[in-house]
């Protein structure tokens, strides 16, 4: 074997590696932009009211940050076993449909719940939890308290947020996952998010 063939064999063998990574990459991202656009697409829709947050945190770059009023969990709404002790946990929280066609928090649970009809179940983000009293609220956040807007033209929104004038619509996956589908003034949509 000549000196050119042993290059060239060294070469094949790192474009083949080169390209497998590439390849694994491309996977990876193909599917979390597919995990995401399955809940847009499938997912079952709920409205929620957004709720005031301080406004010193409203806006940091071009996101706006959400607060929800399913965002505090009474604990009165919590069935089944909870925690004895201080640690990280998740809570499943059962939406339902109000006559205004917002969806509020009818059960909460640190376990699962079972699906019923007319609801929804939606998971929190892991948090770390106080051995709480029933007269005490949980604050959870679902993975959709930001909002990417286009630059320059989150300020607009400050004022309408702080007033109660903004609403989302989301997508609530069968596991309980949700991603924003589109956010309302006045009910009217401002910002559809697009599947891909």
């Amino acid at each position: 074997m000549t000196l050119l063939d042993k290059i060239s064999s060294r070469g094949a063998r790192y474009l083949l590696a080169a390209a497998i990574v590439a390849g694994a990459q491309t996977a990876i991202i193909g599917y979390v932009v597919e995990s995401r656009a399955a809940i847009l697409r499938n997912g079952a829709e709920v409205l929620l009211k957004t709720a005031p947050i301080d406004p010193r945190d409203f806006l940091r770059g071009d996101y706006v940050i959400l607060n929800y009023d399913i965002s505090s969990v009474p604990m009165s709404t919590v069935t089944g076993p909870r925690p004895t002790e201080p640690g990280e946990a998740t809570l499943t929280v059962r939406l339902g449909k109000q006559p205004d066609g917002y969806w509020t928090i009818i059960e909460s649970s640190f376990g699962d719940l079972a699906p019923q009809p007319n609801s929804v179940l939606l998971r929190s983000l892991p948090f770390y939890n106080y051995a709480t009293s029933a007269d005490d609220t949980i604050r959870v956040e679902y993975g959709i308290e930001r909002y990417y807007v286009p630059e320059g033209q989150g300020k607009g929104l400050e004022s309408a947020r702080t007033e109660g004038r903004i609403s989302v619509a989301a997508r609530v996956s069968a596991n309980g996952s949700a991603q924003i589908r589109s956010l309302l003034l006045d009910g009217t949509p401002v910002y559809e998010e697009p599947l891909y």
